[in-house]
């Protein structure tokens, strides 16, 4: 497996051969990870509509879902104006994170700055 020489050639991946995906509910919108992807990793999310990373802590490639059974169905992939992240509309199985929680940004622990308004009501 390869991506397509077109594709391959527009991306910029950093230092270590990666480019940011940032993954999105389909539905809700609302964002649910961020991984990291490799050309193999996106070649497989591209061919498979599953969610497919490259694992920095074990360098190997993984399935979103694979041992929790989380899956993500890939509903469409874009590639940003330069070429360094991918955003992906899935349809989440359970919970994104890996802590359980839906997504990785939705704890108040994780807020680090609220918009002025919504603070106010």
């Amino acid at each position: 497996m390869s991506l397509a020489p077109q594709l391959a050639e527009r991306l910029k991946r950093n230092g270590d051969g990666l480019i940011a995906a940032v993954v999105v509910d389909h539905a809700t919108s609302d964002v649910l990870m961020m991984a990291w992807m490799n050309d193999e990793a996106l070649e497989r999310t591209l061919t498979t509509r599953r969610g497919t990373y490259w694992s920095r802590s074990r360098q190997e490639i993984w399935v979103k879902g694979e041992t929790s059974g989380h899956v993500q169905h890939v509903r469409e992939v874009r590639i940003d104006c330069d070429g360094d992240t991918v955003l992906l509309r899935v349809d989440q199985t359970g919970p994104a994170c890996h802590t359980g929680s839906h997504t990785c940004f939705d704890t108040d622990d994780r807020l680090l700055l609220a918009d002025e308004s919504e603070s106010a009501r």
